[in-house]
């Protein structure tokens, strides 16, 4: 029978399960680690998604981070949700092998009203790829880039103004206009959510120079990710099952299936080659899976119970799960999403616990309430003297990442 568990204690396995608490792993992870173990994180705030990595890391700042993506280590798409996430490298073939299809349909309509036509689709590859060809690799007729093009001038054009195998968004919807391709009303962005998902396309290194370092070049897929995974349909299935699971447990199907979108049929397909590999908890009546090593910590002092965390806005702590009630109380709810539009507000969370919201000061009368000189909380009840030395211990940690 399996072991019943409380709330509380629920979410601080997922903090453990999910790298979040200090002592989760020896030795300490790094970026790559930490992404190739959640699988796929949410990263549309790629500031958010950096410091997401970060605190997984202990050690590692900003730099380190950004590092792994300039080496094409890990790198951005759209694999999960229709939405940006950060997945090593390596994964994110197998992974939208599974999911393409299904995020294709469900934007269908949407590509009708903006006009985007099969002819559309491929004029666009052939101008991104052509602009996007890497210095030393010429497109000729039989190459997939097509003819060459010229890059518009900025930071990824090279000396005589042709690409460098890079490319900003801006160059690319600049290139696509050029080609008759309509990109207002957020229909170029679309067509490159499409090149992207078909894995023609996808966000690599570190624009320093523009966003204030906070946006990324886009490359050719092909060329940029190396040594990526080829998996069979069933074993694909049975990969994302079993990874998700092991760093996202305690959860349900029904977490994963909100996660993956993946459906009914293909979870239990995944999950019928897996389970045995898995324990489970019970929480309220509900069954919960998660990796034995998780699960191990209930026989001990269950860490977290003091911990004061600061983490970004669209976490996989939250973002995770579609029932986020363990560590989101619902009166809290409209404090951390406020109107329910899905922008997920930076949270405190204490023992697992969202208490409250974080975000930069703004003028001086707010800096002079920083904490550790970049945060300022927002709490929903007050911390204990311990917890608010917790606190400073995670602004601090914060700064270093940050290097301020």
């Amino acid at each position: 029978m399996a072991p019943s568990v409380t709330p509380a204690v629920l979410a601080r396995l997922r903090l453990a399960a999910q790298w979040i608490l200090p002592a989760s792993t020896s030795p300490s992870p790094g970026p790559v680690d930490v992404v190739r173990w959640l699988t796929a994180l949410q990263g549309q705030d790629l500031p958010g998604a950096l410091w997401s990595i970060g605190l997984r890391a202990p050690g590692t700042g900003r730099a380190g981070v950004e590092a792994a993506f300039n080496r094409g280590d890990i790198v951005r798409s759209w694999p999960l949700r229709g939405t940006l996430h950060v997945t090593a490298a390596e994964d994110l073939g197998w992974i939208l092998s599974l999911t393409s299809g299904r995020m294709l349909g469900s934007m269908a309509g949407r590509h009708r009203q903006l006009g985007i036509t099969t002819p559309d689709l491929n004029q666009a590859r052939d101008v991104a790829l052509a602009l996007l060809e890497p210095p030393g690799r010429e497109a000729g007729p039989g190459s997939k880039g097509g003819a060459g093009v010229t890059a518009s001038p900025g930071a990824s054009a090279g000396p005589d103004g042709r690409s460098c195998g890079r490319a900003t968004r801006d160059e690319l919807l600049g290139a696509l206009e050029a080609a008759g391709q309509r990109t207002a009303a957020q229909r170029g962005i679309h067509l490159l959510w499409l090149l992207c998902v078909e894995g023609s396309l996808v966000q690599g290194p570190m624009n320093a120079a523009a966003g204030n370092g906070n946006t990324q070049f886009f490359v050719q897929a092909d060329h940029w990710i190396k040594d990526r995974r080829v998996l069979e349909r069933g074993e694909a299935l049975a990969e994302l099952a079993l990874r998700y699971f092991r760093s996202h447990g305690p959860a349900t199907v029904k977490d994963f299936q909100w996660w993956s979108k993946l459906t009914l049929a293909d979870i239990k397909a995944g999950l019928d080659q897996v389970v045995g590999g898995l324990e489970s908890v019970e929480c309220g009546g509900t069954r919960y899976l998660l990796a034995p090593e998780t699960a191990e910590l209930l026989g001990g002092t269950l860490p977290g119970a003091r911990t004061v965390l600061l983490l970004p806005g669209f976490d996989e702590y939250l973002l995770g799960y579609t029932d986020r009630s363990a560590a989101l109380a619902p009166h809290h709810a409209p404090l951390t999403v406020p109107g329910n539009n899905g922008m997920f507000k930076a949270t405190v969370v204490a023992g697992g616990r969202v208490a409250g919201t974080w975000r930069k000061a703004q003028g001086a009368a707010e800096k002079q309430r920083e904490v550790a000189g970049v945060v300022l909380p927002e709490l929903f009840d007050g911390l204990s003297p311990a917890q608010a030395r917790a606190l400073e211990r995670s602004a601090a940690n914060y700064a270093n990442f940050l290097g301020v």
